[in-house]
């Protein structure tokens, strides 16, 4: 009888271990099982185990200036009483010769300009510099009523032109420039004629192609 109640209480013993290696081993492999298991357990995971001063410091994606034109104030008139909100001119370029203008529209300041400068960076354009700080050639830009013209200066003149011309020269690189508005003064369509006379810029190189004779 006692032999009986030993072999039982053996047997009892070997089930419950055989139980808990299953467990183990269940838990082992919902982990990913074997090497991948023993990875998790160490913390070399994906990156999970990978403290921040491991990482390498992100290099800034650009360098492009950034100038406020101007802010706008914009109030309308509802039920409950006034809704304001804010709208933002930005000039943003790398000074090599790219330069852009964007326009954004928040209920705060800051929210405007991050969408202006957001639009600025993605309509940018180019055009042509000559020894680096002026433009190759006389130029007139026209955007409604306001009309802009560019005149190419020598060293040492200067950005010769009001706020809004200015940032926007400034931000593309020209460093030496004579201008004159003429027309309406409205400074988003003073900026746009500005910027549709810089599109229309060429250089002598590209004239030769276009032409198909050399100068």
């Amino acid at each position: 009888m006692a032999d009986n109640m030993d072999s039982a209480e053996e047997n009892a013993g070997n089930a419950g271990e055989e139980a808990k290696e299953a467990r183990e081993t269940k838990r082992g492999g919902r982990r990913g099982g074997g090497e991948r298991g023993e990875r998790a357990e160490r913390g070399e995971g994906r990156g999970r185990g990978r403290g921040r001063k491991d990482r390498e410091p992100r290099e800034p994606r650009d360098n492009f200036s950034e100038t406020l034109i101007d802010v706008y104030r914009c109030s309308a008139t509802v039920k409950g009483g006034r809704r304001l909100s804010f709208g933002a001119l930005v000039a943003t370029g790398d000074g090599k010769g790219r330069v852009g203008i964007g326009y954004g529209k928040a209920k705060e300041v800051p929210s405007a300009i991050q969408k202006a400068l957001k639009k600025g960076k993605r309509d940018m354009i180019r055009f042509p510099l000559i020894d680096g700080d002026t433009i190759p050639h006389q130029i007139t830009g026209r955007f409604g009523a306001s009309v802009v013209e560019l005149i190419p200066a020598k060293p040492g003149t200067g950005v010769i032109a009001g706020p809004a011309v200015k940032a926007i020269l400034e931000a593309g690189g020209i460093k030496n420039v004579l201008t004159k508005s003429k027309g309406s003064t409205n400074t988003r369509n003073i900026v746009k004629a500005t910027m549709a006379g810089l599109e229309s810029l060429r250089s002598k190189q590209q004239v030769e192609s276009l032409r198909g004779v050399s100068l």
